[in-house]
């Protein structure tokens, strides 16, 4: 599938970015040098990603989880193979990411990540979490963590969405769908 919209050369990412103060690492990944194309998108999304990825309270691990679910289910390539990149420098257990494709059937997760998922798969589905996942959430997690539980459900949502829409390029040379290369039906 060909880009929706070509990615700003990097040089001229960096100097988007820099005007609006996202870092020059971040200027040089695809969704940003698509991004910066509007400058003002492209610092909104920033701002998310700066407080949910590196200012939050929320657990990284079940944060990742999150996002690769989102990946996997929405059919998000870049979303997967960036958060698999993410996820390993996080030190989180690959067999724990893979089993987020089908973790209903896992015996990996704990009852705070699988009621996690169970919300993260009822935003997919019907755009909220029910009132029984959501009284399971709130008797395993605070106030400010459920807050955040649904920002980080909504933000990668939104991403997954701006990838595909945009048909967002991988970054040459890398492989798609980590470790194995298997993709959900979605991806088809």
């Amino acid at each position: 599938m060909s880009n929706r919209i070509e990615p700003l050369a990097l040089e001229a990412a960096r100097r988007a970015a820099q005007e609006i103060g996202i870092p020059d690492h971040l200027a040089e990944l695809s969704v940003f040098r698509v991004a910066l194309h509007s400058p003002n998108v492209a610092a909104a999304l920033h701002g998310m990603l700066d407080q949910l990825l590196f200012r939050g309270t929320f657990d990284a691990r079940r944060r990742e989880l999150i996002i690769m679910r989102l990946g996997w289910t929405s059919g998000s390539v870049y979303e997967w193979t960036q958060h698999w990149r993410v996820a390993g420098l996080l030190g989180i257990d690959p067999d724990d990411v893979l089993a987020v494709r089908d973790w209903r059937a896992s015996d990996r997760f704990d009852p705070t990540d699988r009621a996690v998922l169970a919300a993260t798969d009822e935003v997919l589905t019907s755009g909220a979490v029910t009132d029984q996942t959501w009284a399971i959430c709130a008797g395993l997690l605070d106030d400010p963590q459920l807050v955040e539980l649904v920002a980080i459900i909504a933000n990668w949502r939104l991403f997954a969405s701006v990838l595909l829409s945009l048909r967002v390029p991988l970054e040459d040379d890398v492989d798609p769908w980590p470790p194995d290369g298997r993709h959900p039906p979605s991806a088809d």
